[in-house]
């Protein structure tokens, strides 16, 4: 009969009698008698097939590097250069522009301020900024009011489009120059009624062709050498005594003086800007108003930008002369009765060239008028009232 022992006994004897062998721990798998079919040679074999199986490496032939091949990146080339002298003509142009609209200001700020109380309004209800104000990288604007006989003064600065790679190129070709436009905004009691320009003779052509008030009034151009003016200059008149008396000593000895300096002259009560396209349908006359232009070059070419501008000066001093000039001066009766009638002239030309056109607007406004009668009946609740 067996004893029962102590159960941790039994255990610890179980557990001496366990014996592994890490190292064999899968040797059963290779017993050769526990498995059919079992290849001896293939565990042994096994790594010698990798190694002679192992995958062939082909080196893929690179090209040579782009720099050993330059002729490949012209356009490249071409595009980066063509950008790099793009910005550097931007910047460039910009500054000058800018540096020419200062040095232009500076120059003349103290010559504004003694005509006009208020220089430089930015048109807002509390200024901000004083001097000139930048529209484009090219044009500068500034506004003075506050003179007896006149509303007030726009000058532009109307500067070469240096900062414009294209545009420089063209200006080789075609040269144009950087300019100073003024318009006079005259008070309507200030200025009497006449139409005079005098400008050099390309400019005269132009301006006879484009603004309305110069071809209604003007036809005729006359050579500035007729009225002591250099050969350059065109004269166009409403009144011939308007001419003789604007042309006075000190404007004509300006004119022979700075010949290469002045592009136009131009005073009008009729002006309204260039004329309108015939394609355009009016049906009443365009607004007109009283204003002294003036349009001058300014001569940098072969020049320092503070000489060039140095030399504007006594222009400056001219639009104010001129201003005062035309508010003292009245047209004699003969010749205020030729302007009457030929504004009365413009006016019935204007009526009867339009009247097909006022017609037919007031044949469309009738029919809107009946439509809207119409309708409003055709609301109403009334029967009696719809069948009228």
């Amino acid at each position: 009969m067996l004893k029962q022992g102590d159960p941790d006994d039994i255990y610890e004897a179980d557990m001496d009698g366990i014996v592994e062998d890490e190292d064999n721990e899968f040797e059963h798998f290779q017993d050769e008698e526990e498995f059919e079919g079992f290849d001896s040679d293939r565990v042994g074999l096994g790594s010698k097939v990798d190694d002679k199986e192992a995958p062939k490496i082909t080196i893929t032939k690179v090209p040579l590097h782009f720099r050993s091949n330059w002729d490949s990146f012209y356009l490249e080339m071409l595009m980066i250069s063509g950008l790099f002298v793009y910005f550097i003509n931007f910047f460039t142009g910009k500054a000058k522009n800018s540096k020419m609209a200062s040095l232009w200001y500076s120059t003349h700020k103290s010559m504004l301020e003694d005509n006009f109380s208020l220089v430089g309004d930015d048109g807002k209800m509390e200024i901000e900024h004083r001097g000139l104000i930048k529209e484009s990288e090219h044009l500068y604007t500034l506004w003075c009011s506050g003179r007896t006989c006149c509303e007030g003064m726009l000058v532009e600065l109307k500067f070469i489009k240096r900062q414009d790679l294209v545009a420089v190129i063209a200006q080789m070709m075609r040269p144009v120059m950087d300019q100073i436009h003024i318009k006079v905004d005259m008070s309507k009691d200030d200025m009497d009624s006449f139409v005079f320009c005098v400008a050099n003779k390309k400019t005269a052509a132009k301006l006879a062709k484009d603004m309305a008030d110069l071809s209604l009034f003007c036809g005729e151009r006359k050579s500035g050498e007729k009225l002591g003016l250099p050969s350059q200059f065109s004269v166009m008149s409403e009144i011939g005594e308007v001419s003789l008396a604007m042309l006075d000593s000190k404007i004509t000895a300006i004119l022979n003086r700075y010949t290469d300096l002045i592009d136009y002259i131009h005073f009008s009560d009729q002006f309204s800007g260039p004329k309108q396209q015939e394609e355009s349908n009016l049906t009443k006359l365009p607004t007109t108003k009283k204003v002294l232009l003036f349009g001058f070059n300014i001569p940098t070419k072969g020049r320092s930008v503070q000489e060039a501008i140095e030399m504007m000066k006594p222009l400056m001093s001219l639009v104010f002369y001129c201003m005062e000039k035309v508010k003292r001066y009245r047209v004699s009766k003969e010749g205020k009765n030729k302007a009457d009638k030929n504004r009365l002239k413009v006016e019935e030309a204007f009526l009867k060239t339009t009247h097909a056109a006022r017609a037919e607007a007031a044949a469309a406004r009738r029919e809107q008028k009946r439509r809207q009668e119409k309708e409003r009946i055709l609301q109403e609740d009334d029967p009696e009232k719809q069948r009228k």
